[in-house]
């Protein structure tokens, strides 16, 4: 039995995710990368293959980060996120104001065979 590496598995898991979904202009699809240091999502309209709205970490002004427990805080001071996860929401924000400005109000989601849990 051969074996597989944690990246030739996620890329098993998105080649089977990506036929199952398809993204059009009026409801594109949301693809999400995640590396260790960065998070970024992208609209894309599979119909042309041109993506449409781009958000990235390296987009948002980070502070600076001593230790990894920095809390960026969210509009409700109950609810607190912390590291990655925090920059992670701030993408999801930053992406959806630009989807609306571009009027995109439904969007397809492509986890990228990253487990639905944590940054994705």
């Amino acid at each position: 039995m051969k074996t597989s590496t944690k990246q030739e598995k996620r890329y098993r898991r998105q080649k089977r995710v990506r036929a199952k979904i398809f993204g059009t202009k009026e409801k594109p699809r949301l693809c999400v990368f995640r590396s260790n240091k960065h998070i970024s999502a992208q609209l894309i309209d599979d119909k042309k293959g041109y993506t449409l709205v781009v958000a990235s970490d390296l987009e948002i002004k980070k502070p600076k980060i001593q230790d990894k427990k920095t809390v960026l805080e969210k509009d409700n001071k109950e609810d607190k996120r912390s590291g990655k996860v925090a920059l992670a929401y701030q993408v999801g924000r930053l992406i959806a104001e630009k989807a609306d400005k571009k009027k995109i109000t439904k969007v397809v989601f492509d986890r990228g065979g990253y487990k639905y849990h944590g940054r994705v």
